[in-house]
């Protein structure tokens, strides 16, 4: 939390403990909705409900503050408010905000929810929830704005003068007769042409638009590529069935993110404050079985087979975390570097064998020089025995070309295969590492102290 808003957080706090509702109301209305929100996950449950109870007295604001929480909270709260005042405030929120938090509810909750709304309201709202909510389809808003391309430029000012529940009217999406997309006129076309002119002569008709069944995550490289303020969904048939605006993007970029960084740890899915420890422990056991698997009883085996080198030169343990620690680091950061090139669209699948020859190079070169500096370090440490050098800087080279190239092929060959590289990648690579890294440091000592 900024100053500021801790300032206000322990104001809002004491003010709580001292019932002084008034002042917490006032104080809510003078803070943007997107502040409070920011605020809200910092007070307990109780705190929170209290809060947004004080908010519903000016209803306006509590739907505002409603669409910017956290969905799970979202929906907690308008199950736990009286009939009257959860219909009003789904009357005032957006069909696109009203599904994704009626979507968050249990069933039981969403039919109830569904049942207070409006008819022509719920039916805006009970389409947008057969959309998948990954999809464009369940992030795109029904209140978009279209003309048909047969007016004139003149009918098309006034009709975006009447218009009172239009998204963002930044771009003017046209349509024929069958609510076909069929072109784009920017305001600033319609403004400047004479006022007879009919959109069909003015209008762009090569309108980038998306289908209702493409991933929330391809709609965002697709407005990032185009640098789009909003982006028009279409449906099978290309008729025009809603829009998708920046703002919605910004939340999908940073939730993919969040998710990809999430998995790239080996938690799954986002370990939120208010998550339970049994539910954060079970999350976690699948991938600490597999680094049990990997790092204790392959790696103890594999320590155990060359055990008889390591009890004639002593000096070898030392330096068996280093040469671990060092391949585990360079594969996590070729991972990471081609993970999120993937998910951004960056890199694409088809330069596999380029990136993986690139990375391969860099972890050579980067092995040379570390190796070097270990094995000088370890010549100081162990005078006697200069072959102890040789084997460490052999084996740091070996270690971080291979780390490099496992790093990259991985997440590659996952994402041809159809499966999410930031699931497996981190977890395996850097298993994998620990457990090459031991083999390629002890058959390089074995092989070098029986030559010597």
């Amino acid at each position: 939390l900024t100053q500021k808003m801790l300032l206000t957080f322990d104001m809002i706090r004491r003010l709580l403990r001292r019932n002084a509702i008034n002042n917490v109301k006032k104080i809510i209305l003078k803070i943007h909705p997107a502040d409070i929100a920011h605020i809200f996950r910092y007070f307990d449950e109780h705190e929170r409900d209290t809060i947004f109870n004080i908010a519903t007295e000016d209803l306006d604001k509590a739907t505002e503050i409603l669409s910017e929480l956290e969905l799970n909270e979202s929906a907690r709260l308008l199950t736990k408010l009286d009939k009257e005042k959860a219909f009003h405030i789904l009357q005032r929120l957006s069909p696109d905000d009203a599904a994704d938090i009626i979507g968050s509810m249990p069933e039981e909750a969403r039919d109830e929810m569904l049942q207070l709304m409006k008819k022509e309201d719920s039916a805006d709202v009970e389409a947008l929830l057969t959309y998948n909510d990954k999809t464009a389809g369940g992030i795109m808003t029904v209140d978009y704005f279209a003309l048909n391309e047969m007016i004139t430029a003149k009918e098309a000012i006034e009709a975006i003068q009447n218009a009172e529940e239009a998204e963002m009217v930044f771009y003017l999406y046209v349509v024929d007769e069958r609510n076909h997309l069929v072109g784009v006129i920017s305001l600033r076309q319609l403004i400047t042409v004479p006022p007879n002119t009919r959109l069909k002569k003015i209008m762009n008709t090569d309108v980038i638009s998306v289908r209702t069944d493409l991933d929330q995550e391809e709609v965002a490289k697709i407005v990032s590529r185009y640098n789009l303020l909003a982006v028009p969904v279409v449906d099978n048939e290309n008729k025009l069935v809603g829009i998708i605006t920046v703002d919605d993007v910004i939340d999908v970029i940073r939730e993919e993110a969040t998710e990809d960084f999430l998995k790239m740890a080996g938690t799954g899915e986002e370990e939120i404050v208010n998550r339970s420890i049994f539910t954060s422990i079970k999350l976690r056991i699948p991938w600490m079985i597999g680094t049990l698997i990997g790092e204790g009883i392959i790696g103890a085996t594999i320590i155990n087979k060359f055990h008889s080198i390591l009890e004639t030169v002593v000096v070898l343990a030392s330096f068996l975390p280093a040469i671990m620690a060092i391949g585990g680091n360079v594969g996590n950061q070729s991972a990471t570097i081609v993970v999120r090139g993937l998910a951004t669209g960056k890199i694409n699948i088809k330069q596999l064998w380029k990136i993986i020859f690139k990375e391969i190079r860099v972890g050579f070169i980067l092995g040379i020089i570390y190796g070097i500096l270990l094995g000088l370090i370890s010549l100081i440490l162990q005078k006697e025995l200069a072959i102890i050098g040789v084997i460490i800087g052999l084996s740091v080279v070996i270690s971080m070309t291979s780390a490099a190239f496992i790093g990259t092929f991985i997440p590659m060959v996952l994402k041809r295969l159809g499966i999410d590289p930031a699931v497996a990648t981190n977890p395996f690579v850097t298993t994998s590492m620990d457990i090459l890294g031991m083999i390629f440091y002890f058959l390089t000592a074995t092989i070098f102290l029986s030559i010597s």
